[in-house]
């Protein structure tokens, strides 16, 4: 097996995931064969990775693991995530294993299934761990969260079950972290916090020396060793986002050419579909949280994907969003809806067997004539496509349920491995589509936003992201000591 680290942090949203990459970036640049790994996830931004035995066939996993690939160099696995969660309702998720849906759960019926799921865990990690010469783990949540230490999968239970040693991350933005530091080794048992090797400090903005007395007291609660304090590194923001609780903090930047307002649904999948978009220079994404009305000066709308296409739809009718779309049209803005957000556009959405849940039917807001019906299978693939209107190509994924037709599929919006997909409005400006990673292709949106009066865009997208990985491991290595890291690997 290869040498393997952990990092875990002191709570949710510390960043652990920029920094795996990072740490990931570092290691291939030291001619390291790194790999990522995460046992358990929990998030609507999936990717698809490719599974053996099969030209077409693709398993979900967690965009920070196809994000951590990326900064290893190498291809995704489904293996690199063996146990994806997909919030479909507070209490309730679709189970992925393996990148294969398993089925679904209720928060507490899923306690009683991670025994079964660590022997899928274990046996990807055997995986992961071949021909390669370091793995960087990423756990989920916390440590600290005893109350599901009997059956922990994604951090103490796998680093305990796999001998993986583990550094512990605290998060000194959010405030407290002597105390989040210091408290995650009062409370765990000895077996655990034994396996912990050290701990660093992310998000420091200002004078790091002012924290010296700060390191010297968690020494004095813990012993543990500290790695470094990182700052807050900007490139990070250059990164897609895996957590939709980034989203609560995202707020409008300076005004641009081109305002683009994204309703931030309650299950809210793929996100980063708008990260290109973002990374223009012209342009502005605005996400518009629930309560706040659609802006009026925003020249495009997109409907992002979803995991619950109904209950959403239904949400975006409450918030009056149905009413400042139609608003929008009639001012002559444009509209995208992607996946979900796609299904939302058209006349009505059935969902006969109740795949999403107990409503089974609901009416869409009308902008295609086109309808959805909820299937039982679900298209999970990489794609290469060429765009109708532009006739230049994309490339991007397909996660979805459903079958859409109606009259305005014959003006598809794209053909995908030689069959058309989805549609648009006769004027042009409405735009549905099942593809995940339109904006991701840089000829096609270049001329997108040139039919919305925007010139010179299209810049190198992928290029920017392998800039930003590589601007977050000089950051790394700046300000963490990557060597002792590295060398306690086991």
């Amino acid at each position: 097996m290869a040498k393997a680290i952990m990092l875990q942090g002191t709570g949710s949203d510390v960043g652990k995931t920029v920094l795996v990459a990072g740490l990931c970036r570092a290691a291939r640049n030291r001619g390291l064969n790194v790999r990522p790994f995460k046992p358990q996830n929990m998030s609507n931004n999936a990717a698809v990775a490719n599974i053996e035995g099969g030209d077409n066939a693709g398993g979900e996993i967690g965009r920070a693991q196809w994000l951590q690939a990326i900064a290893c160099g190498v291809a995704p696995s489904v293996h690199m995530n063996p146990v994806l969660l997909k919030p479909q309702t507070d209490i309730g998720a679709q189970v992925i294993v393996q990148g294969k849906v398993f089925g679904e759960a209720r928060a507490r019926d899923y306690q009683a299934l991670k025994g079964r799921l660590m022997e899928a865990v274990l046996d990807s990690w055997a995986k992961v761990g071949e021909g390669a010469d370091l793995v960087i783990v990423e756990g989920a949540g916390s440590p600290a969260e005893i109350n599901l230490r009997s059956r922990d999968i994604a951090n103490m239970g796998f680093a305990t079950r796999a001998d993986v040693p583990v550094v512990l991350v605290g998060d000194i933005d959010r405030g407290g972290v002597i105390a989040s530091v210091a408290g995650t080794h009062l409370i765990l048992p000895e077996e655990d916090r034994r396996m912990i090797v050290g701990y660093l400090i992310n998000k420091f903005r200002g004078d790091v020396s002012l924290f010296d007395d700060g390191l010297k007291a968690i020494e004095r609660f813990t012993g543990w060793r500290c790695f470094g304090v990182v700052p807050w590194l900007k490139a990070a923001a250059r990164l897609p986002s895996e957590d939709s609780v980034v989203l609560e903090r995202l707020a409008s930047g300076e005004a641009r050419a081109l305002k683009v307002a994204v309703p931030m649904l309650g299950r809210i999948a793929n996100f980063d579909d708008l990260d290109p978009l973002k990374a223009e220079p012209q342009v502005e994404v605005v996400f518009v949280p629930p309560g706040k009305p659609l802006p009026a000066d925003a020249g495009l709308v997109v409907i992002p994907g979803s995991k619950s296409t109904i209950g959403d739809l239904l949400k975006f009718r409450e918030n009056g969003w149905d009413r400042d779309l139609l608003a929008h049209r009639k001012r002559g803005g444009h509209v995208v809806g992607i996946c979900g957000g796609y299904q939302m556009l058209g006349r009505i959405v059935r969902d006969p067997d109740g795949i999403e849940g107990s409503v089974t039917e609901a009416d869409g807001l009308g902008l295609l004539d086109v309808e959805t019906v909820m299937e039982a299978e679900k298209t999970v693939r990489n794609i290469s496509a060429r765009s109708v209107p532009f006739d230049l190509p994309l490339d991007g994924y397909e996660i979805h349920l459903g079958r859409t037709t109606g009259p305005d599929t014959a003006r598809p919006s794209a053909i995908i491995n030689g069959a058309e997909d989805g549609a648009i409005s006769a004027d042009g400006k409405v735009i549905g589509t099942y593809l995940h990673g339109l904006f991701g292709a840089d000829a096609f949106r270049g001329k997108f936003l040139e039919s919305l009066g925007i010139k010179g865009g299209g810049i190198d997208y992928r290029a920017e992201v392998e800039r930003a990985l590589d601007e977050v491991a000089v950051g790394l290595e700046t300000h963490l000591d990557c060597d002792a890291i590295f060398s306690l690997a086991r």
